[in-house]
């Protein structure tokens, strides 16, 4: 076959990522990039300014190993830091705790990366090869995907292009224009919704000494039901911090001044305000800082024809709080090219069914990412939330057969579709609710057997004996 002209617009890692399957595989490759290269220091700030770091999984790291460039997934897993579990940070009975929460009952973990070091990673390795060649600066403001042609114009004033290509990879991001010009051929669903959250980032300094301030090797909670902050830490021992609030909250803290925002912080977040941030510092940080929406988009078909796909958060934008936004995408790029590669002769059935099997994944996704702030903000404080942990844990651990694993390790440490996780994890919560309930009902009708020393072991016990029949009686099913 001869080599198809792609262009990818957008240059952020899914988009780079693209470019780069695209490239091995023998096509010519342009890429169109609205924003200054970032990798320029005299543009970066007024480009990738702010941005929730990313939490590196399986998926995305199977897909960078699926680009054929054995050197790639090293290069980036060298600028990774492992995160075994989170921190929770509470107060119980009037003390100030750090309690540590494993992920995975095996010691899998998540990497702590800077969204722009993986990206930079990924420009670099695409301006050494021959066939591609990268253009930043450049505004897509026309596409006719019926005659393979888009317009580009040059911020820098120079004329409008005129481009020919043969295949069009849109990885725009959440106001992405490959999709909005995709539209007006396809006759496409499409939701967008923000929801009642904002942002705010915040950089938590390596103590005097150039140690981190915190155990490093967590992702760290502080849960407040409407309200959390977390801490990421990166290479250089500091934190990457998110404050999410509602609007309601954010605005109270703007009109209240200063001494409120701190004080919220020393009511709401314990042990934040001064060991990790000084007030000032605090101060400085949220007013500068922008308070940021969060979007959730849901659309399909992702394609037309055999002339154009979007990708990433183009196609499913959602809510940070299952950290697999940047790894859903990453994701799309190496499904995208398995079906690809087993249509070579027929992009469009390839594209058909990318948007076939992608669509009900990506939809899943989204919602476990919505309803995983609860856990992360609410449930991560519950007895009964550790119990269920445990329970799922230990089955998974002592009778593997069974098939059973957490909804979390599924989505973070395998690459199973999103929609089959959910498919399992609900069959899993129909058993374990049903179970848990009796049992806890049983042991509060009982308070001496929950309060007398080795209740809860003998709670636990109960629970996964319950479990394990049940289970095992419907183990074809699940």
């Amino acid at each position: 076959m001869s080599p198809k002209k792609v262009v990818v617009v957008g240059a952020g890692p899914v988009g780079s990522l693209a470019a780069l399957y695209a490239a091995v595989r023998g096509d010519v490759v342009e890429i169109y990039e609205l924003r200054p290269d970032l990798r320029d220091p005299d543009t970066m700030p007024l480009n990738f300014s702010k941005s929730i770091n990313l939490a590196l999984s399986e998926r995305g790291i199977n897909s960078l190993r699926k680009t054929q460039l054995d050197d790639l997934v090293a290069a980036v897993l060298r600028e990774t830091y492992p995160m075994h579990g989170r921190m929770i940070h509470i107060i119980k009975k009037g003390k100030y705790v750090q309690e540590p929460q494993l992920y995975d009952a095996r010691g899998k973990c998540l990497l702590a990366m800077d969204r722009t070091t993986l990206n930079k990673i990924l420009l670099d390795r695409l301006e050494t090869m021959p066939n591609v060649t990268l253009h930043f600066s450049h505004k897509l403001v026309g596409v006719d995907f019926r005659k393979n042609l888009a317009w580009l114009e040059p911020l820098d004033g120079a004329p409008e292009l005129e481009l020919p290509f043969d295949f069009m990879i849109g990885a725009d991001g959440a106001h992405s224009a490959v999709r909005y010009h995709m539209m007006k051929c396809v006759p496409m669903s499409y939701q967008q919704d923000y929801i009642d959250k904002l942002w705010c980032q915040f950089h938590i300094p390596p103590s005097p000494e150039k140690h981190f301030r915190i155990p490093p090797h967590y992702l760290h909670i502080w849960p407040q039901d409407s309200s959390m902050f977390i801490a990421l830490p990166n290479l250089d021992k500091t934190f990457t911090a998110t404050l999410f609030a509602t609007r309601d909250e954010f605005a109270a803290l703007d009109k209240s001044g200063s001494t409120n925002i701190v004080e919220f912080f020393k009511t709401k977040f314990p042990g934040v305000v001064p060991d990790l941030i000084t007030p000032d510092e605090l101060i400085k940080q949220y007013t500068s800082n922008a308070h940021l929406p969060l979007i959730t988009i849901k659309c399909t078909p992702y394609h037309f024809s055999s002339s154009g796909v979007i990708l990433g958060d183009a196609a499913h934008a959602m809510v940070p709080f299952y950290g697999q936004g940047m790894n859903a995408g990453l994701e799309d790029v190496r499904v995208l090219f398995d079906f690809l590669d087993k249509y070579p002769e027929d992009r469009a059935e390839a594209l058909r069914r990318y948007t076939e099997q992608r669509t009900p994944d990506a939809h899943a996704i989204n919602d476990l990412a919505l309803r995983n702030y609860k856990e992360m903000a609410t449930d991560v404080k519950s007895p009964l939330y550790r119990v269920r942990k445990w329970v799922e844990e230990t089955l998974d651990l002592r009778l593997p057969g069974l098939g059973w694993a957490t909804q979390y390790s599924r989505v973070t440490f395998g690459n199973m579709r999103y929609s089959e996780v959910r498919e399992r994890s609900q069959r899993q919560a129909r058993i374990l609710n049903g179970v848990v309930g009796v049992l806890v009902a049983g042991a509060v009708g009982s308070a001496f057997w929950v309060t007398r020393i080795g209740g809860l072991k003998k709670l636990k016990r109960s629970v996964m004996l319950g479990i394990c029949k049940v289970a095992r009686t419907i183990a074809g099913d699940g």
